[in-house]
């Protein structure tokens, strides 16, 4: 990841950017190292589930646009654990 000195900004809010499109926004995360995870509220996509996926698969981070860029498609997002509520 690039550090550009907002490593310790929260992001949730942002939207999340699959590879193939957006695909919802961070409703929680933390920055655990490598335990850390991000909740992504799905949305529409699939009826609001939030999904649960590992920190480590953020590209990078736009603080000027609040966007999350991911390593994963919007199918392997979908199909990553439910949030248990």
């Amino acid at each position: 990841m690039l550090h550009t000195g907002h490593e310790d900004e929260p992001v949730d809010g942002f939207d999340v950017e699959a590879q193939d499109g957006k695909i919802g926004s961070i409703d929680e995360s933390t920055n655990g190292g490598g335990d850390g995870y991000l909740v992504v509220d799905t949305g529409f996509w699939i009826f609001g589930k939030k999904r649960l996926i590992p920190a480590g698969v953020v590209e990078r981070i736009d603080y000027d646009d609040s966007k999350v860029y991911v390593t994963m498609t919007k199918d392997q997002i979908t199909s990553a654990p439910d949030l248990a509520e």
